[in-house]
């Protein structure tokens, strides 16, 4: 049964989301599913995970972001503690309605907001991360110029453009925030059973990031996906990530 529900982050804003379970009972596992930046809780490897755990009586529960897709929020006020307070949310929304087996799966920004929240709570049996970023400064410095670091500063936002080519702005507050997610230390609290997907191909989040992040975490496995890129984009790639 598929269900599409609202539930609220700690500034009150509604988060959408849609809970999908195969049982209709709430003692089966549930998995969180945490989509990356600028996409939503529709994304190819959400449904896809969907389908796979519906098909072995695992319920799913997607979501969208702040500031994404169906849930409430601005855009350019988006960060990575903004999407850990979301995931700890969601958390609690399962724990509230029955659900005791939680784990966690997060893609790209999703992931380093995952490796933030699993480092902040203790109910979650299993985490899984794709193409996580775990050092966001290391990305957004090799994209931008100190001075372009500089300007978006002292304006207050630039404008991003997604992969759609849709521009949005973005506030240094994204940029600031960083400061305030380290998610090599986060991961020195991690205990439970964690895997790695990356692509060694990847130009938009270095998987030299996810082997440092794999030797800290105490059980964790890496799979590097060879000649894969961010988006696994090559034939067959897609299909070995999930």
């Amino acid at each position: 049964m598929q269900e599409k529900i609202h539930f609220s982050n700690s500034k009150g804003n509604k988060i959408c989301g849609v809970l999908s379970n195969p049982t209709s009972e709430i003692n089966t596992p549930v998995i969180i599913l945490c989509h990356g930046f600028t996409t939503s809780k529709d994304s190819s490897t959400n449904t896809q995970l969907e389908k796979n755990f519906n098909n072995h009586n695992i319920a799913t529960f997607r979501f969208d972001f702040f500031g994404h897709g169906e849930s409430e929020g601005n855009f350019e006020d988006i960060t990575i503690s903004e999407a850990v307070d979301d995931i700890l949310n969601a958390i609690k929304y399962l724990k509230d309605k029955g659900f005791s087996k939680l784990g966690l799966v997060g893609s790209s920004f999703g992931g380093i907001s995952s490796i933030m929240a699993t480092s902040k709570t203790d109910d979650l049996f299993v985490l899984v991360l794709k193409s996580p970023v775990s050092d966001y400064y290391e990305v957004d410095t090799k994209r931008r110029t100190k001075e372009e670091i500089e300007d978006w500063k002292t304006q207050g936002y630039v404008i991003h453009r997604n992969s759609k080519g849709e521009e949005k702005r973005l506030n240094y507050s994204f940029f600031d925030d960083f400061k305030n997610n380290n998610a090599y230390e986060a991961a020195k609290k991690i205990k439970i059973p964690t895997l790695i997907i990356h692509g060694d191909e990847d130009k938009t989040v270095p998987v030299e990031q996810s082997k440092k992040i794999s030797n800290i975490i105490e059980n964790c496995k890496l799979k590097i996906i060879n000649g894969a890129d961010h988006k696994y984009s090559n034939s067959g790639e897609f299909e070995k990530m999930i």
